[in-house]
């Protein structure tokens, strides 16, 4: 009776969880949570992905970022076409799923980031024998006070890379 309990309890944790992950979102429309599913649109699109790492229910900053920047038709248009969105959340007064939070410390420490709003465009590969990726890193950025001068110092780096520097 009681390994029954036991199983049934865990079985009710684990379904939780899921749950949790299916209804986790971004903050801004249109940004994915999951580096899996970024690195895979990015190998079907050849876009590098643009992550970024956010306090998005207490940094000011990244706030201001977001009205400045992310919620313009013109940061959009030019996303649309240009990389894969990435948001990496380290809220304080919200809970991510456990998956979500280890997958965006790690990558909060592959990049050093230690401080937000803090903007990556980078491309990944993944080894076939571990299935653990490399990242092949363009160039940061933090806050921009307008769409145009965040998408200006983007394509700079797009340029970068598709020039192979």
């Amino acid at each position: 009776m009681r390994f029954t309990f036991l199983l049934f309890l865990s079985l009710m944790i684990s379904t939780t969880n899921m749950a949790q992950d299916a209804t986790y979102t971004a903050e801004n429309e249109g940004w994915l949570v999951d580096v899996d599913e970024a690195y895979a649109e990015s190998q079907k699109t050849g876009k590098p992905i643009l992550a970024n790492f956010t306090g998005s229910d207490w940094c000011g900053w990244c706030k201001r970022l977001t009205k400045s920047v992310f919620i313009h038709k013109e940061f959009k248009d030019w996303a649309d076409k240009n990389v894969v969105l990435l948001e990496l959340d380290f809220p304080r007064r919200k809970q991510l799923p456990a998956r979500f939070k280890q997958q965006n410390k790690n990558l909060q420490q592959a990049f050093k980031v230690r401080g937000y709003p803090t903007v990556w465009l980078f491309d990944l590969s993944k080894e076939s024998k571990n299935s653990e990726y490399s990242i092949v890193a363009h160039g940061k950025t933090g806050y921009t006070k307008t769409a145009s001068e965040f998408t200006e110092n983007m394509d700079r780096m797009l340029s970068k890379r598709d020039s192979g520097e």
